[in-house]
């Protein structure tokens, strides 16, 4: 079959990111979706092809906490002569509760997934996107102290400083470094849109969303086994409940995963960029997600420490 178009999910192969795949494959058969993920061992891409009987979903593994890897991955997109990309969700993250961890190339790895390896494939896939692409990443109302979820309050210092953080930053809750990943995707965001607006005859969109609580999910798969416990047995059982006595933005994760199919393809939101929404309405983020300092600190030292060049740093800058 000849698709017309592609769209790429990472973090495609459980949870939100299953569910949406599931959701835009069975409303747009002539679209092929692309799920990444570290490895597809519950078969996520057959899953999805059975049961709809299709053939339009495929798998492919990337480690967005590898910037080799990453690299590798868009080398071999290229030569699969695929679709331009319509959507490209930037969906895939993780939490680490307890200690510092850090990526293969030295960086802290909360950080480094959750945000500069989800960067890193934009960048790269930069000449594959569509002229009227929607880019979509996945934050999480954490972000906001606002909105009291919970987690430590999310502290933007400086890029460099959420890469390379003192040694004594190994007490930190790693809660909060998960919090501040999220406020630095809606950061991004918003930088991204700034950029794509002043394309002439563009009709590029970025926006972040929050999927809210999802019990269930493998977000909690570095927590302690009663925590996990909790997270998947007893949680996803009264989110009725959590609903009335925490916040009305706990879903399952395929009442979420619809959403963000929603936002990704809804003809309805063409042109829509620039916002941040909590399920299918947009709402204000949280006051430090629009300070363009923070914005422009981000967006200058990910772009020169994602480039290998002097070209990649130019294009990943101007982002076209």
């Amino acid at each position: 079959m000849s698709f017309t178009n592609t769209v790429l999910i990472t973090g495609g192969t459980t949870g939100l990111g299953f569910q949406c795949a599931l959701t835009i494959a069975r409303a747009h058969p002539e679209f092929l979706i692309v799920i990444t993920a570290r490895t597809d061992s519950n078969s996520a891409a057959a899953t999805i092809n059975k049961t709809l009987r299709q053939k339009n979903v495929v798998f492919l593994p990337i480690d967005l906490s590898n910037i080799a890897t990453v690299r590798s991955f868009v080398k071999d997109w290229e030569t699969k002569k695929y679709p331009s990309i319509c959507t490209l969700l930037l969906n895939a993250g993780l939490q680490f509760p307890e200690g510092l961890r850090k990526t293969v190339d030295g960086i802290e790895a909360t950080f480094g997934i959750n945000h500069v390896g989800n960067t890193l494939l934009f960048y790269l896939l930069l000449p594959h996107l569509a002229k009227n692409v929607r880019v979509v990443v996945t934050s999480s109302g954490t972000h906001d102290p606002a909105q009291k979820s919970g987690l430590p309050d999310a502290k933007y210092t400086t890029a460099e400083e959420l890469a390379y953080p003192a040694p004594e930053a190994a007490q930190i809750d790693g809660r909060q470094r998960y919090a501040t990943s999220k406020l630095c995707n809606i950061l991004w965001v918003y930088a991204l849109h700034r950029r794509f607006q002043a394309v002439e005859g563009t009709s590029m969109t970025v926006n972040a969303f929050d999927p809210g609580l999802m019990p269930g999910t493998g977000l909690a798969r570095e927590y302690s086994a009663p925590m996990r416990f909790i997270w998947k047995n007893l949680m996803t059982r009264i989110i009725p409940l959590m609903r009335v006595l925490f916040h009305p933005n706990v879903h399952t994760p395929r009442e979420s995963g619809e959403t963000l199919a929603w936002l990704a393809t809804n003809p309805n939101l063409e042109g829509a960029s620039g916002g941040y929404y909590e399920g299918r309405k947009t709402i204000k983020s949280s006051v430090d997600s629009y300070n363009e300092k923070y914005q422009e600190d981000l967006w200058e030292w990910t772009v020169k420490f994602d480039a290998k060049s002097p070209e990649e740093l130019s294009r990943f800058e101007k982002a076209n």
